[in-house]
């Protein structure tokens, strides 16, 4: 087990790179757009928004990699493209060079979700598979508290201060790159492409030899039971998963958490606070996510995934309605960064701990890829089309009417969570098929 475990948190450290690479842009926001004098419009889809259009892209066409050539290999991937991303945005000198360079670290973003959930999902006993893969989103907050931390130290060193944000994500990648290269592949996917001798000795390593022989008979069934050459994730037998998987992404942006992220110290800001206080607040901001992720890891096994998704959801309801009612009615001081705190609170407990853990255990082994795919893509165009709208809905409708948008889609994933969403907890990811597909 302790093997697995530190293969499962390198794999993992794609997620920290995915946190750093998402919110570092957040401390040079303003900056950037006062630079290449950008309107809110251009600002918002171009030099804010590219990055996400570039997760959109890793996130369709990820699972291909992740299944034509391995999960490890994917994983390897990922991590050039964050270093490439990170030196390239350092050195860009205007907005659509940058622009360019945030899109391929976008690619990354993209990818890891769907390669690092299922490697993890794939070599995790299933008593250990929600912590685990819960690991990745650990490191995905710990990537986005170091980035607001990271932004915090680096702010005062002078006019290019923004240079050094963005282009400090490059080491942790070269880090990243070479701890993948000492992993083992996923047993589950080298016999989904029958290399089985190589499955039993990563099998071996991981001393579980034992499970070899019904692991194989089950992959080798669920292989023939699919006709895989004409298989997808749209026929008719997969639609509850598509459908579960599809809401999971979906509420997990109509939150606002990514719009939130990506633009923290400018809606503090707009709550009065200044430049200074916004960014020692956005800090906070990691520092709750991080302590309430550990939290949700803890607990994803013990509890389950839907008593997190209940625990997440009223608090969603709760904080979005008050941090509504503080832009309507101009409550000063801390009063949004409190509301916000517990926001993160409710995020980093219930969806955060929960979706990239949820959505790899839905799928067949040998359309898992495929599946987190759909999921990841229907996560990152929203979660493209939600930030890009950002400045130019808080100059028209006002925060307020946006954020209680949000908090009425979440009574909407309460009724989700009730009705709809299976427990997956403890459950092999073979028996989940069996349960999820219909014959």
């Amino acid at each position: 087990m302790k093997k697995i475990a530190v293969w499962a948190l390198i794999a993992s450290l794609a997620g920290f790179l995915f946190g750093f690479d998402t919110v570092v842009i957040s401390g040079a926001d303003k900056n950037l757009q006062a630079i290449w004098n950008s309107s809110d419009a251009f600002h918002g889809t171009v030099v804010m928004g590219m990055a996400l259009w570039g997760t959109v892209l890793g996130a369709i066409f990820g699972g291909i990699p992740t299944n034509r050539i391995g999960r490890k290999n994917t994983l390897l991937g990922i991590g050039v493209l964050f270093l490439v991303s990170a030196i390239g945005s350092a050195f860009a000198n205007d907005p659509i060079v940058f622009a360019v360079f945030r899109f391929i670290g976008g690619i990354g973003v993209g990818a890891s979700t769907i390669a690092a959930p299922t490697y993890i999902s794939e070599i995790a006993p299933a008593k250990d598979r929600g912590k685990l893969v819960a690991f990745y989103q650990f490191n995905i907050v710990l990537g986005i508290l170091v980035a607001f931390l990271s932004n915090y130290l680096l702010k005062d060193i002078g006019e290019n201060s923004w240079r050094w944000m963005m282009g400090v994500e490059a080491f942790p990648a070269i880090i990243y790159v070479l701890l993948v290269l000492f992993i083992p592949k996923s047993p589950r996917w080298l016999l989904s492409k029958f290399k089985n001798d190589e499955a039993r000795k990563v099998l071996q390593l991981m001393g579980q030899e034992a499970d070899y022989e019904k692991m194989k008979e089950e992959i080798e069934l669920d292989n023939d039971n699919a006709a895989i050459a004409n298989d997808t994730i749209f026929l008719k037998k997969y639609r509850t998963p598509l459908i579960l998987a599809f809401l999971m992404a979906f509420f997990n942006q109509l939150s606002g958490i990514n719009a939130f992220l990506y633009y923290s110290s400018r809606i503090f800001q707009e709550a009065g606070l200044g430049e200074s206080t916004a960014l020692l607040s956005s800090i906070g901001i990691g520092v709750v996510n991080l302590l309430f992720t550990l939290l949700g890891v803890f607990l994803i096994d013990k509890l389950g995934r839907k008593i997190l998704m209940y625990i997440g959801s009223v608090g969603y309801i709760i904080s979005l309605s008050l941090v509504a009612m503080a832009f309507f009615f101009h409550w000063e001081g801390m009063a949004v960064p409190i509301f916000l705190f517990l926001f993160i609170a409710a995020h980093a407990i219930g969806q955060g701990a929960v979706i990239w853990v949820f959505i790899s255990e839905i799928f067949p082994n040998h359309l898992r890829a495929s599946g987190q795919a759909f999921g990841s893509t229907t996560h990152w165009v929203l979660a493209a089309i939600i930030p890009s709208l950002i400045p130019y809905l808080f100059s028209t409708v006002g925060a307020g009417t946006v954020f209680l948008f949000f908090a009425v889609m979440m009574v909407f994933q309460l009724l989700f969570v009730a009705f709809m969403m299976p427990e997956t907890k403890g459950i092999s990811l073979e028996e989940l098929s069996k349960k999820l597909i219909k014959k």
